[in-house]
């Protein structure tokens, strides 16, 4: 009871703050009106006693400040005193407000962003219950996360670490639910994939361990939340409904919880289905066959160091077992959510540096709004003078002062923050990668907005203490006497300049980076891939969608590709299981022909592979340089052959001999007979070093997976349309992704694109902030020099004089700056050629651009307070003594 009447007091003098003011005035009066009657009796007029008797009393709001500061409680009196104070100031400026609103909320904004994405791929565990204890098993040796279902089996029934091991693997499938099969993302998973993960179905139920008895024998699947609103919409009798899947019949159990998407944060699946029912015998026996995942819980007690050694132990005894197929074997764990740390190691290391330059960049803009704030309480010195001549302490000056930065701060902050929900908003649903459901889920909660508070409280100090050494060393009688203060100190090296020049180099570093990313981007379209995207359409579709095996996937692909070669304008077609820079790829142990040990300490190299058809070379525009490409001939009645590219041929052959003729081996011994040498290309990423290829015959290494190459004799438009008419014609029922191959190219350069929209983000943001920076500065400067500029003109200065002693100091730090921020630029951009193809700091356009935007951006920050310079009237600056 005594705590609420403690609020309810407080609450009290908050809201009748007013009549306790003016009740301390009435009293004030009070004092006077008793002390002037008291001198009228002594002889004096009532005019000169009224006055008399305020002069002895002093400052009233002197008095008024300590008795508020006395009765106990009343801060909030005080407080809201300062905030109506504040607000009338602000709005008397209101260009230098929405200036530094503008500032705040493009520095918070930009960090609650780039903290929504830290959140989301870096702090946030996995979206499953106690997510912290899931751990993602990987290679240890190259933190390839890929497994075989063997090695998961024995790891599952092994260990003493886990609660429980899952498998799990992303693939595509034709869904048929109304008799037309429409593609979709899958999750393949183990069967007790869920129950490991301690998920709850949000409708009906999950699959399970008990299901499973042997292959084809769980004929289930478990829509995604979002494909069950979508394609079901959000009907409950989709639970129980019989579907079609791949042409093979399987039952909706049920329905995954509400923003479950998977162990992995950037890939949100249509429904997960059972492993055992979506891939062959021998893909599931076979230990050399590595495409799943591997996640499991932790036991409570047990540490990731402990869970590894036991997993490792494992690994040694496969090793002993199964030394051709598990020669080395040895496990690590990462964190789930970007395949561990394949990607995560990257991704984590480019957004912790976004976060850093991001808090540079509120550190700019505290720097500007400090030198803002500055200029102001330069122009503002007579009004501070005159509060401290008046009784006013320096204290309450400085708490008015931070009231107004904290105001500010909170403004900025509010519109930071309502603008990247807006951002976030549209980066949730971003889709990079065309008919790939790649995105993540970012949106802003609870951190988001706690992060957006903390920045605004932290930089609304931060910037208002900077003009604390010039209130504190106020002389007001110096400022009664003149408008404006002494210019004492004005040469010396200061903090602020510091910053200023740090804050430009920072904008030079981002300006570099920005604009190397670009030109790298620019490069890297216009380069060569060891193939031709230009006026070339693909075509990719599953036959085993539509019900097509064994040896009816053949007949059927050929069927196909000749009806696809008959279409008008078409000059090439081919088709191959993968084309490269496409998401995913397949790499085999490669053997010189003398070798009998097939261990992988053996192998003479590693090559991307390949299975095309003929044509394929001349569909995608990659030149033969020696021998011949595929014909229908090469089939499995005859010796395995290849063709492979030249980096190939100089690992495995050298560069003594031809390799055309001679033999190598694959792994389990396979011969295969090299008739082709091609031109290298890209076929992973497009920053990669050279890498050895493989392309085998499609007939003697078949596959239901078929991307159709059609390159044309002028532009794509017309060919689509023929092409979607001729597909359509031989089989309705089967499904098919028609796109351009530049379009496709977005899965190679996201990462490029991405790191050039972050950086050019970052760099527009970081001028905005050196225009800002560079204005406050020169703002500061004549402010304070305006009476020295003035006796400058009045002994006949130039205007050249006075710009250069108004601003010279400014123009001094922006050179110093952008050529400091141009050297750690080029530094810097060294790494970027890991992330943007042809990037490359040692470009003439690109130091030119530098030299050039750091130009235009220190003449349209001068611009106003050289011209304020400019105008400095000697007649009425000299007019004060």
């Amino acid at each position: 009871m005594k705590f609420l009447a403690y609020v309810r007091s407080l609450l009290m003098k908050f809201f009748h703050s007013s009549q306790l003011v003016q009740e301390m005035d009435e009293e004030l009066r009070s004092h006077i009106e008793h002390r002037a009657d008291d001198l009228v009796r002594s002889g004096l007029s009532r005019a000169d006693a009224e006055r008399r008797a305020r002069i002895e009393l002093g400052s009233r709001e002197h008095y008024k400040e300590e008795s508020v500061r006395i009765l106990g409680g009343n801060w909030l009196v005080v407080m809201q005193q300062d905030v109506r104070i504040a607000w009338r100031m602000l709005r008397r400026s209101p260009g230098f407000t929405l200036v530094a609103i503008i500032t705040l909320a493009l520095a918070i904004g930009a960090n609650a962003v780039v903290f929504s994405i830290l959140n989301a791929l870096v702090l946030r565990p996995v979206n499953v219950p106690d997510g912290a204890r899931i751990y993602q098993i990987e290679q240890a040796q190259d933190h390839i996360p890929s497994q075989s279902y063997a090695d998961y089996a024995d790891l599952r029934d092994r260990n003493k670490s886990f609660d429980g091991l899952a498998l799990h693997g992303i693939d595509k499938a034709g869904l048929d639910v109304n008799g037309t099969p429409v593609p979709a993302w899958i999750y393949e998973a183990s069967s007790n994939y869920f129950d490991a993960l301690s998920l709850q179905p949000f409708l009906g139920r999950f699959f399970h361990a008990s299901d499973e008895h042997g292959p084809n024998s769980v004929p289930y699947l478990v829509l995604s939340y979002s494909y069950w609103q979508n394609h079901f919409h959000g009907d409950p009798e989709a639970v129980g409904r019989v579907v079609r899947v791949n042409n093979s019949t399987c039952t909706i159990l049920g329905v995954a919880p509400k923003g479950f998407r998977g162990t992995e944060v950037f890939f949100s699946p249509d429904f997960w289905m059972p492993i055992v029912n979506t891939e062959s015998a021998e893909t599931l026996k076979g230990r050399g066959t590595r495409g799943f995942w591997i996640v499991g819980r932790l036991k409570t007690g047990v540490t990731p160091a402990q869970a590894t050694d036991d997993l490792n132990g494992i690994a040694a005894q496969l090793t002993k077992m199964y030394p051709g197929d598990d020669d080395g074997l040895k496990f690590g764990l990462a964190r789930p959510g970007l395949l561990g740390n394949m990607l995560g190691g990257p991704v984590h290391a480019f957004v912790m540096g976004l976060m850093l330059l991001a808090a540079l960049i509120l550190l700019a803009a505290c720097a500007n709004l400090g030198s803002l704030f500055s200029a102001r309480a330069a122009d503002r010195w007579r009004e501070v003078s005159l509060r401290l001549a008046l009784g006013s302490s320096r204290g309450r000056i400085l708490r008015q002062l931070l009231t107004e930065a904290l105001m500010v701060s909170l403004g900025g902050a509010a519109a930071g923050a309502a603008g990247s929900i807006l951002l976030l908003r549209e980066l949730g649903v971003w889709q990079p990668i065309p008919d790939i459901p790649i995105n993540v889920p970012l949106a802003a909660d609870g951190s988001t907005y706690t992060m957006a508070l903390l920045l605004a409280l932290f930089s609304g100090l931060l910037f208002g203490l900077i003009p604390v050494r010039q209130v504190m060393k106020a002389n007001p009688y110096q400022g009664i006497k003149s408008a404006v203060g002494v210019t004492a100190g004005m040469r010396r090296f200061t903090l602020r300049d510091l910053l200023l020049a740090v804050q430009i180099a920072l904008c030079a570093v981002l300006v570099t980076s920005s604009l190397v990313a670009v030109r790298g981007m620019v490069r890297s379209l216009r380069s060569s891939f060891g193939f031709d995207p230009h006026n070339t359409l693909q075509a990719d579709t599953d036959l085993g969608m539509s019900g097509y095996k064994g040896d009816q996937v053949p007949v059927m692909q050929r069927k196909l590709l000749d009806a696809l070669r008959n279409i008008p304008g078409v000059t090439a077609a081919g088709f191959a299981n993968r084309i490269p820079l496409n998401i995913g790829w397949s790499e085999s142990d490669v053997y010189r022909d003398s070798t009998t040990d097939y261990r992988a300490s053996n192998k003479a190299t590693e090559a991307v592979e390949y299975a095309v058809s003929p044509g394929y070379f001349e569909a995608a525009a990659t030149t033969v340089l020696a021998g011949r490409s595929f014909t229908w001939a090469d089939t499995k009645k005859v010796p395995f052959v290849a063709v492979v590219n030249a980096e190939f041929a100089r690992r495995v052959f050298g560069t003594a001999q031809t390799p055309l003729g001679r033999w190598f081996k694959m792994w389990g011994g396979k011969r295969v007979q090299v008739v082709g040498i091609v031109e290298d290309g890209k076929y992973k990423t497009l920053s990669e070093d050279p890498q050895p290829a493989i392309f085998l015959s499609i007939q003697q290494s078949p596959s239901d997976d078929t991307w159709f190459l059609v390159r044309g004799e002028h532009g794509t438009q017309q060919l689509a349309q023929n092409l979607q008419r001729t597909l359509n014609g031989l089989n309705t029922g089967l499904p098919f992704v028609i796109s351009t191959w530049d379009r496709e190219l977005g899965t190679a350069l996201f990462a490029a694109r991405a790191a050039s929209l972050a950086l050019g983000v970052l760099g527009s943001l970081g001028a905005m902030l050196a225009v800002t920076g560079i204005f406050g500065l020169g703002a500061y400067t004549v402010s304070k020099r305006m009476r020295e500029l003035g006796i400058r003109v009045a002994l006949g200065a130039q205007k050249k004089q006075v710009l250069r002693a108004a601003l010279g100091r400014v123009i001094r730090l922006l050179a110093i700056g952008s050529a400091a921020g141009l050297a750690l630029g080029l530094a810097a951009t060294r790494l970027l050629s890991y992330i943007v193809y042809q990037a490359t700091p040692r470009d003439p356009l690109v130091l030119v651009g530098v030299v050039l935007a750091m130009a235009l951006l220190g003449l349209v920050a001068t611009w106003i307070p050289a011209r304020r310079a400019l105008m400095a009237d000697p007649m009425i600056l000299l007019r004060d003594d």
